[in-house]
């Protein structure tokens, strides 16, 4: 429980907050995103690439990213298709692109997202810091906003939300936005820790984005979501992994470990509300 073993316990907490929040978006609004983990990939690869060497063409190249997100809800709400198909298929074009930009891993991570992600200050970890700091913008933003409760209402009840005049496609463009950027800023972040970036190097952040929105007490229907939950999902899955490599178990079975962890959880979950509807 010191400083060092804190920071180094939750030294990866904060990409997988900010990954577990923006699939966080997407749960909001009843679609699920299956192309998380490739798409973080790919703005890894693009920071420790133009990023570092053309910070405008990298600039040009996230908000590029964030845009293509904001495409992709417009598609799945105009056609109304299935957003798992959606995704699961993008998923394979954003890994083609992060091929195309960087063959094999290398890469640099600029100097000023490296020196953010090391960032010692005194008393309290970065990451916990960190962790907090994006917990509550985004609760105050979703959570205690007027434009946030429209936001939630649109995965709650769309019809209502509709019939009160807003858009739900521009609903579904602005969540699908956000997600978009909060998945840019994880692979930023991502790449700071590790200074370098792969092709590959976030695809798990796809189903952990998943389990960490679901254990936090989000809910797949419904715009039931609660983002300090989800951030305090992703640093306990996050721990949960640390924990796992001290006791030096095999990389393939921490997988399923922290799958039996979310089984559980859940299992724990259905029982308390099976409890409380009987009472």
């Amino acid at each position: 429980m010191s400083y060092f073993g804190l920071n180094l316990l939750l030294n990866l907490a904060v990409p997988i907050a900010l990954a577990t929040i923006a699939q966080m978006f997407i749960l909001c609004v009843n679609d699920l995103d299956l192309s998380l983990g490739a798409f973080i990939s790919l703005t890894a690869c693009i920071t420790a690439t133009w990023l570092f060497d053309t910070p405008f063409l990298g600039i040009l190249a996230l908000l590029a990213c964030i845009a293509a997100y904001g495409v992709m809800g417009a598609l799945i709400h105009l056609r109304n298709l299935p957003s798992i198909v959606v995704t699961l298929g993008m998923s394979f074009v954003w890994t083609g692109i992060a091929v195309l930009i960087l063959p094999t891993p290398g890469g640099s991570a600029p100097d000023w997202i490296r020196t953010l992600m090391t960032l010692k200050p005194a008393f309290v970890p970065f990451p916990i810091i960190a962790s907090v700091v994006i917990a509550l913008v985004v609760h105050i933003g979703l959570m205690r906003s007027a434009t946030g409760a429209v936001l939630r209402g649109a995965g709650g009840n769309p019809k209502s939300v509709e019939r009160a005049g807003w858009s739900l496609l521009r609903v579904k463009v602005t969540m699908f936005s956000l997600a978009g950027l909060f998945g840019v800023l994880s692979g930023m972040a991502l790449v700071g820790l590790t200074t370098s970036a792969d092709a590959n190097i976030a695809l798990r952040y796809t189903l952990l984005s998943i389990a960490g929105g679901i254990l936090g007490g989000g809910e797949f229907v419904g715009g039931r979501v609660s983002p300090i939950g989800a951030v305090i999902g992703a640093i306990t899955l996050a721990l949960a992994g640390s924990f796992l490599s001290f006791l030096r178990l095999n990389p393939d079975w921490q997988i399923g470990a922290q799958g039996a962890i979310l089984i559980l959880v859940l299992a724990l979950r259905l029982l308390i509300s099976a409890r409380e509807n009987r009472s």
